[in-house]
Parts: C-alpha cells; structure tokens; sequence
C-alpha cells in the first residue's frame, strides 16, 4: 500500500447508524459445498429480516463474479483473492450498520479465517451448511458436478478440489435432512439467543414468535 493512502475517520459512525437501525451489524458467512443450499437459505433469511425491519443484504457467490470479482478465474491463488475481497466488501458493510450476509463455498478454513480476522470479535457468524455431496448432486440444476465428474470443469470442489469443513462454526445447518423452514428458524432462533437481534413477540401473548418463514 502506497505510503500516501490514509484511513479516513467517518463522521457518522457504527454505533450511530446501529441506533438509528435499531439492532446490531454483523456478517453471517455462509459456508458449504455447491448445491448444500447456501444461497437459499441466505435469500430466505434476508426475506424474514426485511419483513422484521432489520438492513441486511446478501452477497451471493454468482452475483459478485458477474462485477466485484468479474475479473477473477477459480485457480486456487483466484479463489484466495474472491474470498479476500468478499471479506473487505463485508467489513465496509458492517460499518455502515448492516447485516452482510454472504454466500460463498469458501472452500478453505485459512480464507474464512482471514475474513473473520478483519471483523471485531462476535461479529462473524460462521453458518455451515452441512450436506453430503450425493444430495448435493441430486439438487445439481447447473450440471456443475456432472460436468465435474466428466472432467469439463478442472478444481471443482468436493470432487476434484478440497473442501475443509469448518470445526468451530456458530451454527451448522443440516441442509440435506432439515427443510428450509427449519433451517432459517434455527438461525433466527440463534441469531435472538444471542442478541444480535430483536426477538419477535407475538401481539396476544407478548410470547416469542418462532420466525418460521412466512
């Protein structure tokens, strides 16, 4: 970095925009094999948070490779360099006070660990979405493991490519034998647990609501 770039200090701040929204900022970084239903479940639970009120926005594997990260090819050095400005473009969004939301196969335990090294701690919740490469395949709409398997695609993850399961995530997520339902529940569940955001309280009862996908 050139010696003449510097950090400008916003005038408005995190805790700021944070009151005004009216809940924390923080990234869920979804993680998991092509097909485990990362971008589903991600779509889904932003749909729920929009309905509560709460800023959130998805960063979607495919989306980004259409602009951001346009330029970039799936070499292993390529792959380091997606997951590294996805984790920036994260921070930049949790400072502005929104929940980041991103959906990457992020294959590699040292990326997602650089991610969650530019973040203070607790904001980076780690979600796994846990499924075996059989259901993953069964779901294939792009033919991507079929074209793996035929050799057409070269480093294709889970086949030809490692995938390092995380070992601390905040939350797995069995996507191969829960239904989306029960999948975005268990993370709102989480997600009020632990105070990150508002819990929704049922107008008879003043009883939690379960934030089951509506």
């Amino acid at each position: 970095m050139a010696e003449d770039i510097v950090w400008h200090t916003e005038s408005v701040t995190r805790p700021d925009r944070e009151g005004r929204n009216g809940h924390k900022s923080f990234a869920l970084w979804f993680t998991g094999l092509s097909g485990a239903g990362k971008s589903t479940v991600a779509q889904a639970v932003q749909k729920e948070l929009f309905e509560r009120g709460v800023h959130a926005y998805v960063l979607d594997g495919d989306n980004v490779r259409h602009g951001l990260c346009g330029d970039l090819g799936f070499s292993v050095e390529d792959r380091h360099e997606n997951i590294r400005r996805i984790g920036e473009l994260v921070k930049l969004l949790v400072d502005a006070g929104v929940i980041a939301i991103s959906a990457f196969i992020s294959p590699l335990q040292h990326d997602r660990a650089r991610a969650r090294a530019l973040l203070d701690e607790g904001d980076f919740v780690e979600i796994f979405c846990s499924c075996s490469v059989a259901v993953c395949e069964e779901r294939d709409v792009k033919g991507l493991y079929k074209k793996a398997r035929a050799g057409l695609i070269k480093e294709f993850t889970g086949i030809t490519s490692p995938y390092e399961s995380p070992e601390n995530a905040e939350l797995v997520l069995h996507t191969d034998s829960q239904s989306l339902s029960e999948s975005v529940e268990q993370v709102l569940a989480y997600l009020e647990g632990c105070g990150y955001i508002p819990a929704v309280a049922d107008d008879n009862t003043g009883l939690k609501a379960s934030g089951a996908v509506r």
